[in-house]
Order: C-alpha cells, then structure tokens, then sequence
C-alpha cells in the first residue's frame, strides 16, 4: 500500500468520524449516518490495498 493510499483511508476515516460525532451532538441521524459509511468506506479501501500487497509479493 503506497504511503498516499494510506493517508487517503486514513483520511476517509477521520472524516467519517467527525461527520458522525456532529450527527450525534446534533441529533442529526443522516449526518450521522454518512460519517459512518466513510469510516466503513475508507476501512474496506484499506481492505482492498492490503490484499493487492499480499498479491504482490
């Protein structure tokens, strides 16, 4: 996994969670739910850049 890749899952993550702690502190259960499926977006981006690595080597 490249070092961008990285930061880029990293930073899908990051953004998920902040978008769903707002939801949370503003009751709002679509923003909520948005910054849920960015972390689960950038962990199975993760997912994916592993098994190439695993195949690569």
């Amino acid at each position: 996994m490249s070092a961008e890749d990285k930061a880029a899952n990293t930073g899908d993550k990051i953004k998920g969670k902040a978008k769903e702690v707002a939801g949370k502190v503003t009751g709002n259960e679509r923003l909520e739910a948005e910054g849920k499926a960015e972390q689960v977006k950038g962990d199975a981006k993760q997912a994916g850049e592993k098994v190439k690595d695993t195949f690569k080597h």
